[in-house]
């Protein structure tokens, strides 16, 4: 008898061994190789997390007021709690932390550090930063800021926004004071989130905040985003030359919904709008020649020198490829297609199409002198769900994550000088027009409770990270 229960105990013992041994060859297959100093960070901004809206002096934004506003958002939602990071900031960091991020991308709030845009600083706001500042670096995390994530401060706003020129010199006041304080311990600096989306969404469609609605709209945010940028790169490096400068943009391949002549010139538009009107003004010094006669009026003598600065580095938001199609209607003769058939689709009805980021990755090495890149922003939102232990097996997140970093590994091994990859986002989240309906996180948050749990994507990428 007792060799029998001998036999069974080695036969589970070396059942038990064959498991853990296909587990973990299992996790070596799943893993996507890439350079030793390579980049592993999770994103954020600062009001889709923060919260705490009237906290330490911080003044309202144009997020604050858009938000409050009936009908602009789905269900009424606002960012006044969001996920409370600003009080459960270590509680966050501790995540990022546990699962070996290397960085941290945060976005400053303009309104936390000056209430009005320009003028007096708020002390109080700037001690929020030191504290997450010198938390993450506790930790092992890297920090990494961004200084504008769409909440310009609602006096900003009052005079003419980025719609005006006035904001230029703020910005980069308002640069060079986050700089003083956090730029012996931060070094790596992005200027602007998305500055396109910002302005296509915020001043053109009026679906974001501030909610404007404008073809020259569009064109106008645009260019003082950009000249807006390239006058804080510049006043940064005379302030501190040992910092890493750079900004972030969205970069989505533009592509025609047809064969149709009139689709195809569509999408080139269309590109030009979305991808071109940043890129090329910041990396070649001109906007593009579609465009040229449009933003004219706009460039004064000298702006774009201020704009074409060298940076250090290009953050690169991806999602998904735009299908475009012919529209008298849309404010560059263009509108969204439809997807092709058999592509499939997130939560949020973007295609998931992961070659677009080798594509785009490709693009800035071939036409764009292989400026040194990070993916500052790659993820997807499904519809999560909870099992009855607490678990949320997001396995579609992770195949989209999973492909989208072979894509990038690709690009890699063909010469694009891809350095880094930051997920969005490390939390669920306030989600703009969409509210708290869509969740882009790897790590999830109960909107009632603010408690976090982490999905299975979190420990997937853990894993990557490890190994």
């Amino acid at each position: 008898m007792r060799r029998r229960q001998f036999l069974i105990g080695t036969a589970a013992v070396a059942a038990a061994a064959l498991a853990r041994w296909r587990a973990a060859t299992a996790a070596e297959s799943d893993t996507i190789q890439f350079p030793s100093d390579f980049v592993w960070g999770a994103s954020t901004s600062a009001y889709q997390i923060e919260g705490a809206v009237s906290a330490d002096g911080r003044g309202p934004s144009i997020w604050d007021v858009f938000s409050h506003t009936p009908g602009k958002v789905l269900n009424g939602d606002t960012g006044d709690v969001a996920c409370d990071h600003y009080n459960r900031y270590r509680e966050d960091i501790a995540l990022l932390a546990g699962a070996g991020f290397k960085a941290y991308r945060f976005s400053i709030a303009w309104p936390r550090v000056i209430p009005a845009g320009t003028g007096a600083v708020n002390e109080a706001g700037l001690d929020f930063y030191d504290r997450l500042v010198d938390t993450l670096l506790a930790r092992g995390v890297q920090p990494w800021a961004c200084l504008y994530h769409w909440d310009l401060p609602q006096p900003m706003e009052a005079r003419g926004g980025w719609l005006g020129r006035d904001v230029v010199p703020a910005f980069a006041d308002y640069a060079q004071v986050a700089a003083k304080r956090l730029g012996d311990r931060v070094k790596h600096w992005a200027m602007l989130n998305e500055p396109n989306v910002h302005a296509i969404f915020g001043y053109g469609v009026g679906e974001m905040a501030p909610g404007l609605r404008g073809r020259d709209n569009v064109l106008a945010a645009i260019h003082h985003q950009n000249l807006a940028q390239g006058t804080a790169i510049a006043a940064l490096r005379a302030q501190r030359p040992d910092l890493r400068l750079g900004t972030v943009l969205s970069l989505q391949p533009s592509l025609a919904a047809s064969d149709r002549p009139e689709d195809r010139r569509a999408a080139e538009m269309w590109d030009a709008v979305w991808n071109t009107s940043c890129l090329d003004p910041l990396l070649r010094g001109a906007y593009p020649d579609l465009l040229a006669k449009d933003y004219a009026p706009l460039v004064k003598p000298g702006d774009l020198e201020a704009i074409h600065q060298p940076i250090d580095f290009l953050g690169v938001n991806y999602y998904s490829p735009m299908y475009q199609r012919a529209d008298p209607g849309g404010l560059f003769g263009t509108g969204w297609g439809a997807t092709p058939a058999g592509v499939g689709l997130t939560a949020m009805k973007w295609p998931i199409e992961p070659h677009g980021l080798y594509d785009q990755l490709i693009r800035l090495k071939d036409g764009y002198g292989n400026p040194e890149v990070y993916i500052s922003e790659n993820g997807a939102a499904f519809d999560d769900q909870v099992d009855a232990g607490g678990r949320i097996d997001d396995t579609a997140r992770i195949e989209f994550l999973r492909r989208h970093l072979e894509m990038a590994r690709r690009a890699v091994a063909d010469g694009a000088r891809l350095k880094g990859f930051f997920v969005w986002s490390l939390l669920d989240n306030f989600e703009w027009a969409n509210g708290y309906a869509k969740r882009f996180g790897i790590v999830r948050v109960d909107y009632t409770t603010l408690q976090r749990t982490p999905k299975e994507s979190y420990h997937w990428l853990a894993r990557q990270m490890r190994t």
